[in-house]
């Protein structure tokens, strides 16, 4: 099964409370799994680290083999493929679960999209937000 994978990270006050949003379509479009989630205390960056860990962890259990990763962070997708290096402290562990999360598929391909067109998974990044009060 091949699967695409939208996540986003939100955080209100960089730190602040932070979330994921994660959502997972077929290739016809149809949506298989979404989900969100309170971080508490982070940064945005660490919430775009752990959206796209809970986005590869749900295609995973949904049985993919390959994986089209999108998101609108351009930092991470670079980070993710090598352009960049991830020297945040903080951030490093969360880059070392994804490459292992990676090593689990056939086929993981990243891909930034600007964010009108991640509007899902930021909607479910921001309910997160929401349902914690902040």
């Amino acid at each position: 099964m091949n699967v695409i994978a939208y996540c986003d990270g939100a955080s209100r006050g960089n730190p602040g409370l932070s979330s994921y949003g994660i959502v997972v379509y077929d290739l016809d479009g149809k949506e298989l799994h979404r989900g969100r989630r309170a971080l508490g205390h982070g940064t945005n960056n660490q919430a775009e680290y752990q959206g796209a860990i809970a986005a590869l962890e749900a295609a995973l259990g949904l049985g993919a083999r390959e994986v089209e990763l999108r998101m609108d962070s351009e930092l991470v997708i670079r980070q993710l493929s090598g352009r960049y290096k991830v020297r945040n402290p903080k951030l490093i562990p969360l880059y070392k679960r994804i490459l292992d999360l990676r090593s689990r598929f056939d086929r993981v391909a990243l891909v930034h999209v600007p964010r009108a067109q991640n509007s899902v998974a930021d909607a479910l990044a921001n309910e997160a937000l929401d349902r914690r009060g902040a």
